[in-house]
């Protein structure tokens, strides 16, 4: 089912965490904060709307990186409920596309539940003192990968946030997947 998130609450603060990822190490919010602001991606395996965007996602966060943001993304769906987002597959993806950032497990879906995350993509752009500045989408894709040539919302902003230490005042949600999560 599709799902929206609310719009960007400037200068929410990041809320803190420590999770495993797939490169068998532990980070917390403090390890993965960039010196120009910081991006976490809620995201799955087995969401259409992500796998339509990964390439570009990938891209976006390389980019990201040389300007000295720190990209990380949590999965947080329920693995029992989906397998395919399970923390083995999580570390297969990771590594068959060469993820340049971490891909964290939240298990206990304590990370997604703070974050408020709603949906698969689910952005969170901070700048550097870990206030939002962005939670809107990647670029127009939805669950096809759009044209080419269409405008990187999410790097554009990411990169007046870097440079600034804000966000654009108009920011598009971004859409997918809802987060699966456990029954109660």
């Amino acid at each position: 089912m599709a799902a929206t998130p609310p719009v960007c609450d400037f200068g929410w603060k990041a809320p803190a965490f420590t999770l495993p990822a797939t490169d068998g190490e532990s980070y917390s919010l403090s390890d993965l904060a960039g010196p120009k602001g910081t991006l976490i991606m809620f995201i799955c395996n087995h969401c259409p709307y992500v796998i339509a965007v990964r390439e570009r996602l990938l891209r976006d966060a390389r980019d990201l990186l040389d300007i000295g943001i720190g990209v990380a993304a949590i999965s947080a769906n329920d693995a029992g409920a989906y397998p395919q987002d399970g923390f083995e597959k999580m570390t297969e993806l990771a590594e068959r596309e060469r993820f340049p950032f971490p891909y964290l497990y939240d298990e206990d879906q304590s990370a997604a539940r703070a974050y408020g995350a709603v949906c698969t993509p689910d952005f969170f752009g901070f700048n550097a003192d870990l206030e939002l500045q962005y939670r809107g989408r990647l670029d127009a894709s939805r669950k096809e990968t759009g044209p080419g040539d269409l405008r990187r919302d999410l790097y554009e902003a990411m990169r007046q946030v870097a440079e600034t230490g804000r966000g654009p005042e108009d920011q598009i949600p971004s859409m997918g997947c809802s987060i699966k999560w456990k029954a109660a």
